[in-house]
């Protein structure tokens, strides 16, 4: 049966690779420069874009705009009056998405691109109460400036059938006292999917998050404050959708997935955490959202039977408070985890990904380092490495309950 499924995968694997070529613009623009004064945003690009739509969010109060036929440019932009902060990323192939956060409530009266086609100015005005959505406001560059839509755009889908609801749940070890907080420990990766493979004497992903998760939950259990459960205990392969449904199911209260990186430039080091974000903090974590995302994909046959419904629970109030105590957690994990483990620069980061969708547990996806960086898999492939980082995710995951106890 697997033989079968892997010779028939191979056909629709090549559809799948020539279809998504076509779907990338050859001359897509990308976003160059945003600037923003009170009451008015200006988005420049380094080339030809399709058009724009533009349209408000509250619950906070955002400006969001789709450029459709353009690319992201990396990290945000100016934030100045009005607004306080600016976020951009890949929205799919063909779409970038910038994302304003607003002081308060704002409308936008009008746009255009400007004669060039390569800047779009929008005008924003506050008012008083709750804004009432009136749609997108959409925007065209002139027609003699204005990008070609990729053509001949397909896909092939094979309806392979969504997650199992009732894969087993795993044991919970530690105090049995319910009352006790629970954390749900992910280790990356398994089974037919081996994750990034070292060059560096070959390490896989997979087996270096299941030694670094076994180490977090013996020190947790050891320490004796909280319960401890983790997807995978041997190399098993779990889809994506599952791993934050077993953390939902035990009504856990925090999730973890711990995975290592892989960088082209092997000169990258150290330790990221991923919070989820409507877009992606910058053009590496929109690469990593792509390819975590993908992992249920082999040989370009989808298994993971991807649900619509979780997406459109990005901007309800429920996902917006797990998203901040996530952050919170994110950034005490750095604090806490740093006389152990060495982060790289900015390490809290923002990913759209799919294993920390659960719209009701705080989620942290924690890369644990490079491995294709030789002092990086030296340390996490060996006992006192991986212990090291260990001791760094328990230490803040103690703090983190410690706190909320507090709070109470």
């Amino acid at each position: 049966m697997a033989g079968a499924l892997h010779k028939a995968a191979m056909p629709f694997a090549a559809i799948l690779a020539s279809s998504l070529l076509t779907l990338n613009p050859v001359n897509a623009g990308s976003v160059s420069r945003i600037d923003t004064s009170d009451g008015q945003i200006t988005v420049s690009f380094d080339g030809l874009v399709e058009s724009a739509s533009a349209f408000s969010l509250i619950g906070p109060d955002r400006i969001a705009i789709d450029i459709k036929g353009g690319k992201t440019g990396g990290r945000g932009g100016s934030a100045t009056g009005m607004i306080k902060s600016v976020r951009q990323g890949q929205y799919d192939q063909n779409t970038a998405r910038i994302v304003f956060d607003l002081a308060g409530p704002a409308v936008i009266t009008d746009g255009a691109f400007s004669a060039d086609g390569k800047s779009l100015r929008l005008r924003l005005q506050t008012v008083g109460g709750a804004v009432i959505n009136s749609g997108r406001k959409s925007f065209l560059p002139p027609a003699q400036f204005r990008a070609e839509p990729p053509k001949n755009t397909y896909s092939v889908k094979v309806p392979l059938g969504k997650p199992r609801d009732e894969v087993e749940l795993p044991k919970v070890q530690g105090p049995d006292d319910d009352s006790r907080p629970l954390v749900v420990i992910d280790a990356g990766h398994g089974g037919h999917d081996p994750g990034a493979i070292s060059p560096h004497g070959s390490q896989r992903e997979k087996n270096i998050t299941l030694a670094i998760s076994r180490a977090v939950r013996d020190q947790l259990l050891a320490s004796g404050r909280v319960r401890v459960a983790m997807t995978r205990d041997t190399d098993k392969y779990l889809v994506l959708e599952e791993r934050y449904g077993i953390a939902r199911r035990l009504d856990a209260d925090l999730f973890i997935s711990i995975h290592a990186d892989s960088a082209g430039n092997q000169s990258a080091a150290g330790a990221t955490v991923y919070t989820l974000s409507e877009v992606a903090s910058d053009r590496e974590a929109a690469k990593l959202a792509a390819r975590e995302n993908r992992s249920n994909i082999i040989n370009g046959v989808n298994l993971g039977g991807a649900n619509r419904d979780v997406s459109s629970i990005l901007i309800d109030l429920t996902q917006r408070e797990t998203m901040n105590v996530s952050a919170d957690f994110a950034k005490l994990l750095i604090r806490e985890g740093q006389r152990m483990i060495k982060f790289r620069t900015n390490p809290h980061r923002f990913a759209s990904l799919v294993v920390l969708k659960a719209p009701d547990t705080p989620s942290v996806l924690f890369e644990s380092g490079y491995l294709t960086n030789k002092e990086d898999v030296e340390l996490l492939s060996s006992r006192v490495g991986q212990s090291k980082v260990a001791i760094g995710i328990a230490n803040a995951i103690e703090a983190h309950f410690a706190r909320k106890l507090a709070q109470r």
